[in-house]
């Protein structure tokens, strides 16, 4: 039997939600599936998940499953075609990936305001004087060595 690795759509209108599942190459999309390996989510917010069991996604493979376009992009992003590839098998038996996070392409909200710009300067500000001060001192003590000199040439 002629298997393929493909994703089978699931959600509402313009809200989709995919499983990977293993079906018969003959039947129809929406058809019975064999084996479900994993969750393909694009539009979740606020990051896209892609959650698959590798071990059982390399089994298939190994069987002579064949996956889609879209499902060997999700698996190439998981790391399971890598695997495929050099013959290895996986440290965790489920590969999860979370993506960027999605911005959308209306109005965003400005980022919001911080609150810590004033309170850093406040303190900047509290440390100035203190800071003056220890340097006042330490000016005087210069000046006093200057002054007994001047004091000495005088006598």
């Amino acid at each position: 039997m002629a298997t393929v690795i493909r994703l089978m759509r699931g959600g509402r209108k313009k809200k989709p939600y995919y499983r990977i599942v293993v079906q018969d190459s003959r039947v129809r999309d929406r058809g019975r599936e064999i084996d479900t390996l994993g969750v393909y989510h694009p539009t979740a917010r606020p990051l896209p998940v892609s959650e698959v069991n590798a071990v059982r996604a390399l089994d298939w493979l190994r069987k002579g499953a064949t996956p889609s376009d879209t499902v060997r992009a999700v698996f190439s992003k998981l790391g399971i075609m890598e695997h495929f590839h050099k013959g290895t098998v996986p440290e965790e038996a489920v590969a999860l990936a979370k993506d960027e996070a999605v911005v959308d392409a209306g109005y965003n909200a400005p980022p919001p305001v911080e609150e810590a710009a004033p309170a850093a300067a406040e303190a900047e500000a509290a440390e100035a004087p203190a800071a003056k001060a220890e340097e006042a001192p330490v000016a005087e003590s210069e000046e006093a060595p200057a002054a007994e000199a001047a004091e000495e040439k005088a006598e």
